[in-house]
């Protein structure tokens, strides 16, 4: 049976392999294409893109009177609540122990590519939504493909695949089985609480928000994902600060064995350039989510001044994630030397920050690994939702959540490598007809973007 089970693990993992050994040309290629519709707006609009996140931290910008369901900044909060989650312990790990130090030079490629990707989604979103008849908002790439695509016939077939795929990743993939199995292998890991308990207990707490649909689940994650990025940051910080003469060899191996193979080290095995490119684009487009289709949907929900508002709050949501979040984890783990280690996963980052801060530092994993976790899930199930409801309709919205939870239980006590080789292979089929939706609306993106800045210089002109 063992023997049965490992044969599946590896044809799953041969298949997320090939099946993105495509995906990341796509991935760059249509990130590439829309940074030049726009301009380079993740560079260009950067200062706009931190004010307006700021201000929405500080309670600033709140108008109930526009149209949507939750506040920019508690739009931003859901979608980063999807997205800095067990990626970003467990993830950025992974892609050390499959790809070696010169998978974060990749995946930092992928975060800045990523910006201009995620702008697009978020303003797409709020541009093409809808109404369901509720009153409450209709967004996303369902959306924007059937209302923006000329074509109709190819924007049904696009619209339909987008939502089937991205309603499986959302109970299968790595928006719920992966959260669940990385939470309860930390708490496993560092205090030995069985992982059918932990399930137990993750399937009650988020069930007990979910029920309440995209109002409480902004309102939960517009208070918890502050707090949970500064605590994991803070304890990060003090991590790296212990270890700060490894720092410069860290950033040497980093660009070093980017375009060079790993050798085998400790238990590391070593790897290729494509391994290192694979996996930083992999596990960047887990954590981040740029292009794979699923914040916008958060986003369409925001009740924002424009479009371009909520795009220039989206391009943000991968710096945060990406180029902070998991840059902290990948500093940790190379500078502690863990990535030799031939742990993985969260297991691999609880061991850095134990070496770094011995008692706390595995409590503070598994704390951030439940908050991070936690927080996955709620928006995850709301994504999950806004697509079978564009399928189904609003009937089967408490069927889908119920079914949701009994699946995190599921995923908390299955295999680490089926969880994430399926999110992989789940995350392709998913991002694929939302990449050529971007790929065919980039001019759109790009009239959009240039005709608000022809008119408002800076963000703070508009009125």
């Amino acid at each position: 049976m063992d023997d049965l089970y490992s044969q599946l693990v590896n044809l799953i993992d041969l298949t997320a392999s090939w099946i993105w050994s495509y995906m990341i040309y796509i991935l760059f290629i249509v990130g590439a294409w829309l940074t030049y519709k726009t301009g380079f707006i993740q560079f260009r609009k950067f200062r706009d893109s931190l004010k307006l996140v700021l201000q929405g931290a500080m309670g600033k910008g709140k108008d109930k009177s526009r149209e949507g369901d939750v506040s920019p900044f508690a739009a931003l909060s859901t979608a980063l609540a999807a997205t800095v989650g067990n990626g970003n312990i467990g993830g950025v790990a992974t892609a050390l122990f499959w790809g070696g130090p010169g998978a974060i030079f990749w995946m930092w490629v992928c975060g800045f590519i990523g910006m201009a990707t995620k702008y697009a989604e978020a303003l797409l979103g709020v541009h093409f939504r809808e109404k369901y008849p509720d009153g409450t908002i209709a967004g996303g790439p369902m959306y924007y493909i059937k209302n923006g695509l000329k074509n109709k016939r190819l924007a049904i077939w696009l619209a339909s695949a987008f939502a089937i795929f991205g309603a499986f990743a959302a109970l299968f993939g790595t928006g719920n089985m992966m959260q669940a199995n990385q939470m309860a292998l930390s708490f496993d890991s560092q205090f030995g609480i069985p992982k059918y308990i932990s399930g137990i207990a993750i399937t009650i707490l988020v069930g007990l928000v979910i029920i309440g649909g995209i109002k409480r689940i902004a309102m939960v994650a517009e208070k918890l994902v502050p707090t949970m990025i500064v605590i994991y940051f803070a304890f990060g910080l003090f991590v790296i600060i212990e270890h700060y003469a490894e720092i410069p060899k860290v950033f040497a191996l980093i660009f070093s064995y980017a375009f060079t193979p790993s050798a085998a080290v400790g238990g590391f095995l070593g790897s290729t350039v494509s391994q290192a490119i694979q996996f930083g684009f992999r596990r960047g487009l887990l954590s981040n989510e740029a292009g794979l289709g699923s914040a916008p949907i958060a986003h369409a929900a925001a009740q924002t001044p424009s479009p371009v508002h909520q795009g220039l709050i989206g391009s943000m949501e991968v710096f945060i994630d990406t180029i902070v979040v998991c840059t902290l984890t990948a500093l940790i783990n190379i500078s502690t030397g863990m990535w030799q280690s031939g742990l993985e996963g969260t297991a691999m980052t609880a061991a850095s920050f134990s070496e770094g801060i011995p008692i706390v530092g595995g409590f503070v994993v598994a704390v951030s690994s439940f908050l991070f976790g936690y927080t996955t899930l709620l928006g995850w199930c709301y994504y999950g939702e806004q697509c079978l409801k564009f399928l189904f309709g609003i009937k089967v919205t408490y069927t889908y959540r119920i079914i949701y939870i009994l699946l995190m239980f599921i995923g908390s006590i299955a295999s680490i490598k089926l969880v994430f080789f399926v999110g992989d292979i789940a995350n392709a089929f998913m991002a694929f007809p939302n990449l050529i939706a971007l790929a065919l609306l980039g001019g759109t993106v790009g009239t959009i973007t240039k005709t608000f800045f022809d008119k408002y210089k800076n963000i703070e002109d508009f009125k």
